[in-house]
């Protein structure tokens, strides 16, 4: 069968020239490199790691999807060198290229670059996933703005983050690589502790703890409030042992500094001073 310029037709509806067998179509695939550097080495086996990475394809892709596919989300990617040029994420990888993956810098300038992550958020508030409930409720006790819900599906986060212009904090990669998700961060610790030190760090934060202004519970905004508000409100001992008293108009709880108090303190300004002197 040959369509109307005289080229045969073959199945899948390619064409090849009438002078032109199967043999001489080209099937081989274009071969990309690529190398990650620094933490974006957590994403890739142990085996994979520090290495250059070659990637087969048969036709351009963006440089972010073939990023993606080796398991690093793009929004932990801040400089993507292609051929010793900076580019974007839409860049089409073409065959033979040589591409570095870099994270975010942080002593390194790189102002001429094409700097590929938003600028950072003013007032940095969180949006958890439901493996990070611990996390949360850390984040609150320091004074972050950290919404959590166990029930969140991950549409919804991916909402809230872009709506809410929230920093979203997962353990599950596959979260971060939705497009509309600008800002987000994959936790590599598990200890619930470790994982506050490791959020601090990595967005600076030591300086913007606030603790014991928001509730552990519900993420709202506590109010002081005075021993005589607090009376007939709070267990009769702590009206007899304590002076300062804190509700939240959120959820209705009250606080007041338990024996825990001077134990929490410690913690946080060993946190704040570990966090801040790295």
């Amino acid at each position: 069968m040959r369509d109307r310029h005289g080229g045969a037709k073959i199945a899948g509806g390619g064409i090849i020239s009438g002078n032109a067998s199967m043999e001489g179509v080209e099937h081989s695939p274009h071969r990309a490199c690529f190398r990650f550097y620094a933490e974006l080495n957590d994403h890739l086996p142990p085996e994979r790691q520090y290495k250059t990475l070659e990637k087969s394809f048969f036709l351009p892709s963006a440089v972010k999807d073939m990023i993606e596919s080796f398991g690093v989300p793009h929004t932990e990617v801040d400089l993507i060198v292609a051929n010793g040029q900076s580019v974007g994420f839409s860049y089409l990888v073409q065959n033979g290229d040589r591409i570095a993956v870099y994270p975010m810098f942080e002593s390194l300038d790189v102002t001429s670059e094409q700097r590929l992550r938003p600028s950072p958020l003013r007032n940095p508030k969180f949006v958890l996933d439901l493996h990070l409930g611990k996390l949360a409720a850390y984040l609150r006790m320091l004074g972050f703005d950290a919404e959590y819900g166990p029930s969140f599906a991950d549409a919804r986060l991916v909402e809230i983050s872009a709506e809410e212009h929230r920093i979203l904090l997962t353990r599950d990669r596959g979260l971060l690589m939705y497009a509309a998700v600008t800002h987000g961060y994959w936790v590599r610790e598990t200890d619930s502790r470790k994982q506050v030190a490791e959020v601090i760090r990595r967005f600076d934060l030591a300086g913007a703890i606030q603790p014991f202004t928001r509730c552990m519970a519900c993420n709202g905004v506590l109010e002081r409030i005075s021993k005589e508000q607090a009376q007939n409100l709070v267990p009769e001992h702590a009206i007899e042992l304590y002076d300062e008293f804190q509700h939240c108009g959120q959820c209705g709880r009250f606080y007041w500094r338990g024996s825990h108090y001077d134990r929490m303190r410690r913690w946080i300004r060993e946190l704040a001073s570990d966090t801040s002197a790295r």
